[in-house]
């Protein structure tokens, strides 16, 4: 009889740990805050492809001698990342010209900075860019 007595107790013991446990992860769990990333973009496609634009010219335009340009690198693929999560799902926007001719040339420009990072951008890349780019910035002027 104490053997049943001793095992139920223990069994009621692990329980009661096991219970104890659950209720330290649930509290610990729920008053933490959740934080979405931040993001630079607006969320008016017109407005947040106009400033890109504007900004990434400059990030162009920076001088190779220019101390700036080793942070040149992370901005970009944090300013693209940031425009194109934001507007590759959208219906409305992915299927428009303007949209087509600004992913051409922030992959263009993404894909020089995670290939050759510590290198500037070359003359003729930097002229496509900006060719791209003012032509993106044209075209959504006259689209939306």
């Amino acid at each position: 009889m104490s053997s049943a007595l001793n095992r139920f107790l223990k069994r009621l013991k692990i329980q009661a740990i096991a219970l104890c446990i659950g209720i330290c992860i649930i509290a610990i769990a729920f008053p933490s805050n959740a934080y979405a990333a931040r993001t630079s973009m607006s969320g008016d496609y017109v407005k947040d492809t106009i400033s890109v634009v504007h900004q990434l010219k400059e990030i162009i335009s920076v001088d190779q001698d220019n101390e700036e340009r080793s942070s040149e690198g992370k901005e970009s693929i944090g300013l693209i990342t940031d425009y194109i999560s934001r507007y590759r799902n959208r219906p409305q926007v992915n299927g428009s010209v303007s949209f087509t001719t600004m992913q051409t040339a922030l992959n263009a420009m993404a894909g020089h900075y995670k290939t050759f990072a510590n290198r500037p951008l070359p003359q003729d890349l930097k002229e496509r860019l900006n060719k791209e780019l003012s032509k993106a910035e044209k075209i959504v002027t006259n689209e939306f």
